[in-house]
């Protein structure tokens, strides 16, 4: 009977020891390292917070907090951005005791940053599928927020991107916040968007306002096109990716793949794509030219010299063929571009010296457009147009870093070159057989060369952001025509445009921040706004002629933000306002002659003295409950010409957007369901030949489902109620009086390999 009581006594209290034993483990500390993605030096003063739990990275990046299962825990830092971890991120990082982040000062911006490759955390990423790397027209993508409108001359192809009105050379077009293309068709066929290959991007960042001045001016803003990081790996990895998929309406195939081979000192990835489709149906049934042929295929690889040294090479080539464009006298026949840069990283890490990277890059386009595909009757004339670009140049800079500051400093250089001769040969008439020849841009150049900087601080919840740039901006023409120097003596122009913007950040408790951003922005003529010889490139028929001595135009701009962040939700609201001085447009010159007969007149580039704008952009997104979220987006702008007093041309309308999105089953089933409504523009400019659009609603349904770990398979509908309707900043059919309608109801199937 003792024995009995000895055992049951240190039974007990065994028990009683581990229960002790599991609650102190249950209260044990956790310590997670923040560590620089691309240097590996600690990251210091980044907050967190963690269910009921908050604090500051210390002195070697670690953070100390006590494990709660199914929350999320929430990083910010002024540099890195605001970054999410899942409770499979945090058990992760627990385990390897390290978290390695990604530097992101744009997330300062007034931004918007759309993912191609989402990560499951990021509240501030518009989340975009698979389906988007097999996107043949970068500029596509972008229409995925309610921010970016796009100028369409063709239902399928070349869509070029408006933000807040601002479009063409008032944006910012970056591949990696250096390299860009130039347009080789002077009717913009193929915007510098249309180069960027969407399956060897990782995201797009959206920079609104002349804030942004690192990359160049961003006049009216900066779309930087961020190609897919460098995956090192301590031992050999081959990785890949193979998708494909099938739209109902236009017949349209699309396939999209990487293979790649990855070590510890260098990733090499082999990327291809090909999408082709025919005619579509619109709302009503009705045919609307849409054929195209459109291919991409690419190097992107890394190369790590030493430790502190790394060497990134990449190469792309993009084709089309045979493109309609329904809104232009001729069609895309043949472009063929090249895309190379090459870029040196070198990790200094002295004192506050951190990184120093130099790139060097070439676009180089050629572009055949003709009206061989058009069914003319009668056939007048044959026409087509033989042009090439060249943009090349290269950028440096260096990043200081200290306690409470971080110092972006650096130069670029960019050169932009455009010829292109158009060929009209005479088929009836007085003139039959007669061949004319017309020099587009009579070989324009421009030489911009820029010095920039860039300076963060931060300090007990605020912060600063100065940046600055001058460039110099040369331009001239190499082989100026009789009929332009007839009108302008002198093609030659040297111009200096300063820039300059102020930001600051009040972060508050609980996720809330506010900013008020102040800008000044200045931009010289583009080469179409200098020197294109009397061509037909605007919304109305008027032929355009450049000129040489347009005023460099200035946009003075103010941005006041709003942030709020929690686990479940964050809310997002920019209200902007802009003074434009001189602002580019054209007029209708009635001492001109236009060199084609059936053109009603000849328009010139002029300088508006005054012009406003000022609108509002707006995201919600919430967890409603457990994998159910929902965001509701807008975006509006208003503008005024204030010298002529009537509206400014080419502003979309207010976009509205909802969406439903489910993540079920640990992410393996994704519905997902939308609304989007548009409302009438009848805000137009007659000077500039808009008509009034009237509004539309749109329904889209998906059904996403992840079958194992490789494989995947969407399906979906868009268009549900098969409305018909068209873009306001759509341009109007060449042969009849209506504009480019839209797609009607399209079903489609995507598939996807994934071993990444």
């Amino acid at each position: 009977m003792k024995t009995k009581n000895i055992s049951l006594v240190i039974g007990l209290l065994t028990f009683f020891i581990s229960v002790a034993f599991n609650s102190v483990n249950a209260q044990e500390i956790e310590r997670i390292q923040l560590i620089d993605q691309t240097t590996k030096e600690p990251i210091t003063e980044a907050t967190f917070q963690y269910a009921n739990q908050n604090g500051i990275s210390n002195e070697e990046g670690f953070i100390e907090f006590q494990f709660v299962p199914t929350e999320k825990m929430k990083l910010s830092h002024i540099t890195y951005g605001q970054f999410v971890l899942t409770e499979e991120d945090i058990r992760t990082a627990i385990a390897n005791q390290k978290l390695y982040w990604e530097e992101n000062p744009f997330m300062l911006y007034p931004v918007t940053i759309i993912a191609l490759r989402p990560k499951t955390n990021e509240n501030k990423v518009i989340k975009l599928s698979y389906q988007d790397n097999m996107a043949h027209d970068g500029g596509s993508v972008l229409t995925q927020t309610p921010v970016i409108g796009t100028i369409k001359k063709s239902g399928s192809y070349g869509f070029d991107p408006v933000l807040r009105g601002f479009k063409y050379d008032q944006l910012n077009i970056v591949m990696d916040g250096v390299q860009s293309a130039t347009a080789a068709c002077p009717n913009r066929m193929d915007p510098p968007t249309s180069q960027m290959a969407p399956n060897m991007l990782d995201r797009i960042e959206i920079l609104k306002g002349p804030h942004a001045l690192r990359y160049g001016s961003g006049f009216g803003g900066t779309i930087n096109f961020i190609s897919n990081p460098k995956r090192f790996t301590e031992e050999r990895d081959l990785y890949g990716r193979v998708s494909a998929g099938y739209e109902t309406n236009g017949h349209v195939f699309r396939e999209e793949g990487v293979i790649g081979v990855s070590g510890a000192r260098y990733d090499v990835g082999l990327y291809g794509s090909w999408s082709q489709g025919r005619d579509y149906k619109d709302g009503n049934k009705e045919s609307v030219e849409g054929e195209f042929l459109r291919g991409s295929i690419g190097i992107d690889g890394g190369f790590k010299l030493t430790d502190k040294h790394q060497l990134n090479v990449h190469v792309n080539n993009n084709l089309a063929r045979n493109a309609d464009f329904p809104a232009l006298a001729m069609d895309l026949r043949k472009d063929d571009t090249w895309m190379v840069n090459l870029s040196h990283i070198a990790n200094i890490q002295k004192k506050s010296l951190k990184t120093w990277e130099s790139t060097v890059y070439g676009s180089f386009v050629k572009h055949l457009m003709d009206n061989e595909l058009k069914e003319l009757d009668p056939r007048m004339m044959d026409a087509a147009t033989n042009a090439k670009t060249r943009t090349y140049g290269g950028r440096t800079e260096g990043i200081w870093k200290w306690t409470n500051m971080t110092l972006y400093t650096g130069a670029d250089v960019r050169v932009e070159e455009a010829e292109g001769i158009r060929e009209r040969e005479f088929l009836r008439g007085p003139m039959m057989g007669t061949i004319l020849f017309d020099n587009a841009w009579q070989h324009g150049r421009i030489n911009k060369t820029g010095v920039f900087a860039e300076y963060h601080y931060s300090k007990k919840g605020w912060q600063l952001v100065l940046a600055s740039r001058l460039e110099v901006n040369n331009a001239n023409t190499l082989e100026t025509t009789t009929e332009f120097s007839n009108v302008y003596n002198d093609t030659k122009i040297t111009e200096f445009n300063p820039s300059f913007s102020v930001g600051t950040i009040k972060n508050f408790k609980k996720g809330a921040s506010i900013g008020l951003w102040l800008g000044r922005a200045q931009r010289s003529g583009s080469l179409t706004e200098r020197y294109i010889n009397y061509f037909t490139v605007g919304q109305d028929p008027y032929e355009m002629l450049g000129n040489p001595n347009i005023q460099p135009e200035i946009n003075n701009q103010a941005d006041l933000t709003f942030q709020y962040r929690h686990a479940k939700a964050s809310i997002n609201v920019d209200v902007f306002a802009s003074y434009l001085q001189d602002a580019i447009s054209s007029a209708i010159d009635t001492s001109l002659t236009p060199r084609i007969a059936s053109s009603p007149g000849v328009r010139s580039y002029i300088n508006i003295d005054k012009g406003f704008k000022t609108g509002v952009e707006f995201t919600w997104l919430q967890e409603w409950v457990k994998g159910l979220q929902h965001q509701v987006s807008l975006a509006y702008t208003y503008g005024q010409d204030l010298t002529r007093d009537e509206p400014l041309p080419e502003i979309a309308p207010l976009d509205m957007r909802f969406r439903l999105m489910g993540d079920f089953v640990r992410g393996k089933v994704k519905p997902e369901f939308g609304v989007r409504h548009v409302i009438q523009q009848a805000r137009i400019s007659t000077e500039y030949g808009e008509t009034q659009s009237p509004s539309f609603t749109l329904l889209d349904a998906s059904f996403g489902s992840q079958i194992s770990d490789v494989f995947g398979i969407t399906i979906g509908v868009k268009n549900l109620l098969g409305t018909q309707y068209y873009e306001h900043l759509s341009r109007s059919v060449v042969a009849a009086s209506h504009p480019i309608f839209e797609p009607g109801r399209s079903y489609f199937i995507s598939l996807n390999l994934n071993f990444m």
